[in-house]
């Protein structure tokens, strides 16, 4: 069985896909932002609850302060990528739940009191959007550059707060040259599935 999406975006999205290394200096707008985040805000989380936040990283004295906390291999990649977005978890997410489900406002209070559990349930639903905020990067014709070697505590302290744990660096731009390394081997579909 084909896939209905066109074979075309499967290979934008999807094959053709790769984590950038390199970009080119050419500027990745606000409304290129906008749009990404007006696509992927749709991907679904548990109780429609979107703790995914985002800090975009612009300036030359906010790229100054994030690249000190990036591994060392990471450092030339976020200083060049004309975008940097830090994804975040944010661990009071519930706040925002009555209004993000309408229908059943006391899922704050019920299921969501301690910080324990939404700490948990943040971690894995930000991470989820961050996915899908890779992808939307995807489909606006750019290439994102996931990284996860860096200082947290860092980061948190210098762009966040304790309500808010780093998930990733994402780079963002056109890809320069040499931005790809070589594809990696990729698990068979016998490997990964399994039928019960």
């Amino acid at each position: 069985m084909s896939l209905v999406l066109d074979p075309a975006a499967q290979d934008l999205l999807f094959r053709e896909a790769r984590t950038a290394n390199a970009f080119t200096d050419e500027p990745v707008t606000d409304e290129q932002v906008q749009a990404i985040y007006d696509l992927v805000k749709f991907g679904p989380t548990a109780f429609n609850q979107s703790p995914l936040r985002v800090v975009l990283v612009r300036s030359a004295e906010g790229r100054e302060r994030l690249v000190q906390h990036m591994a060392e291999g990471n450092r030339p990649k976020t200083s060049t990528a004309p975008l940097v977005a830090i994804l975040a978890a944010d661990n009071e997410f519930h706040e925002e739940l009555p209004a993000l489900l309408p229908h059943f406002p006391q899922v704050k209070d019920m299921f969501f009191a301690e910080r324990p559990v939404r700490e948990s349930a943040a971690g894995l639903n930000a991470a989820l959007q961050a996915a899908y905020f890779i992808i939307g990067v995807r489909a606006a014709g750019l290439a994102a550059g996931p990284m996860t070697g860096y200082d947290a505590a860092g980061i948190q302290k210098e762009f966040l707060d304790d309500d808010h744990t780093p998930l990733m660096v994402v780079n963002i731009g056109k890809p320069g040259e040499d931005a790809w390394f070589p594809r990696s081997p990729r698990l068979s579909f016998d490997e990964v599935v399994t039928t019960v």
